[in-house]
């Protein structure tokens, strides 16, 4: 079924749709919560150390799009080196992380409304973990859900398109805010640096690899990118770049704006420090715009993202095959579209608390589907050294061997011996449904195919 998709993708929307599906709304709605956290010198070390260990993972991304620039990435990556099992394991961990994304937003949007409209979040239906889910709050996330779903169906074009508007937005705002620490920040504010000793570092870095999948929406959608190969590798690796220094910067600038007593009672410090930082209201509300657009950029790129992985298990046969189908006119993958935005729906209904949830539980996939990347990455490397590369990493092998260890280091850190662990029973449940939801998917494709072919 490969070749039937639409190359239509430039570079500006290439690196829009990686750098806009990082940055998303994360670095306004959680920045204040890493800060409280780790301190914002320990904040920033832990997006530095984990984003410098990423940039080995895109590094082995990078040759492997330009040199298997199929849909689906990971999965024709590790179909190659490691067979049909293992690719289904890696793309299905990094389809966790892409779900988890589409449902944050779902749950962030309503958020960044209420800071807007105070009175906007009514009708209270129930209480999730002492935060109150409210009627007006649900609906907004489900609704939004339902438009990013249609846009995404109307095709890839109008989607890139809305992806470059969108991170034009983003950077104005952010701009905004780091301009204003440069002239106005205070380093009396900084202080303490650090929070929480290693434990508290270490609890913020658990979250950068969930602040930085994106990059690989690129190999995901490599088939509907009009670039030369190589260019696809240059590009992944400069979103990366450019997304460790925005993270960074956001975090100095509002350790630099708001002091420490404000930014823990602060509801959303990111906006609050814009507002100190530049002397007014509107500053706060140009944050939180341009947190609106983030959300729509990080949405937009992983339902892209995740349909196409979707879309890659179903071609496969690994998940049901109505999955493949294309849209007649649209060429678009609409029924993976639709069920990976549907489960966007269901996130609202958990509440504020949901957002800190999938941050973990995706983070876990996302860092598995790496180390599968760069074993995969490495694997080829020794069995085809004859392979086209267009983007050809130096010193390949020990490129490799350090992404995949720094990514099973990462992975170490969800699990129950760490001091950063998943929460049970919430996070620990949406990995093990997403699992358990895998294998029936698998098993369920098995039987249906055994049974076309007798």
């Amino acid at each position: 079924m490969t070749g039937k998709f639409i190359r239509v993708i430039n570079s500006r929307q290439v690196f829009a749709l990686a750098f806009g599906a990082m940055i998303g709304w994360s670095w306004v709605a959680l920045t204040g919560l890493w800060i409280n956290n780790a301190g914002p010198v320990g904040a920033m070390l832990a997006f530095l150390g984990g984003g410098a260990a990423l940039i080995f993972v895109g590094l082995t991304y990078a040759e492997l799009a330009s040199a298997i620039p199929l849909v689906g990435g990971e999965h024709a990556y590790s179909t190659r080196a490691l067979g049909p099992t293992a690719a289904f394991v890696c793309t299905w961990a990094i389809l966790l992380g892409y779900v988890s994304v589409v449902g944050f937003e779902a749950v962030a949007l309503p958020t960044v409304l209420e800071y807007l409209v105070p009175d906007f979040s009514r009708g209270h239906l129930w209480t999730v973990a002492g935060w109150e889910v409210n009627a007006s709050w649900v609906a907004t996330g489900a609704l939004a859900a339902v438009a990013m779903v249609a846009v995404n169906i109307a095709g890839i074009r109008a989607a890139a398109r809305l992806q470059v508007l969108v991170v034009i937005v983003v950077l104005i705002s952010g701009f905004a805010l780091v301009a204003g620490a440069a002239v106005n920040g205070k380093t009396s504010n900084v202080s303490p640096a650090f929070v929480g000793g290693l434990a508290g570092t270490l609890s913020v870095l658990v979250m950068v690899p969930f602040m930085f999948v994106g990059f690989d929406v690129i190999p995901q959608s490599a088939e509907e990118i009009d670039l030369p190969f190589a260019d696809i590798g240059r590009l992944l690796v400069a979103s990366i770049i450019m997304a460790i220094a925005w993270y960074a910067a956001v975090i100095a600038a509002v350790g630099l704006g708001l002091p420490a007593a404000y930014r823990s009672t602060a509801s959303l410090p990111t906006a609050d420090a814009a507002t100190a930082l530049l002397g007014g209201s509107w500053a706060g509300k140009l944050l939180v715009v341009g947190g609106i657009a983030g959300i729509i950029t990080s949405w937009n790129a992983f339902l892209i993202g995740g349909s196409r992985a979707l879309y890659a298990l179903a071609e496969a046969g690994q998940v049901p095959k109505t999955f493949a189908k294309l849209h007649p006119k649209y060429r678009t993958p609409h029924n993976a579209i639709l069920l990976t935005g549907g489960l966007a729906i269901i996130a609202p209904l958990f509440g504020r608390p949901a957002m800190v949830w999938l941050v973990d539980a995706g983070g876990l996939g996302i860092v598995t589907a790496y180390a599968m990347v760069a074993l995969s990455f490495l694997v080829l490397r020794a069995r085809e050294p004859g392979m086209q590369r267009p983007y050809r990493v130096r010193n390949g092998k020990l490129v490799g061997y350090l992404a995949l260890l720094l990514s099973v280091a990462i992975a170490m850190l969800y699990l129950p011996w760490s001091p950063a662990a998943l929460v049970w029973p919430q996070e620990w449940l949406i990995v093990l449904v997403w699992c358990a939801l895998g294998l029936l998917l698998h098993r369920r494709s098995r039987r249906t195919d055994g049974a076309a072919e007798h």
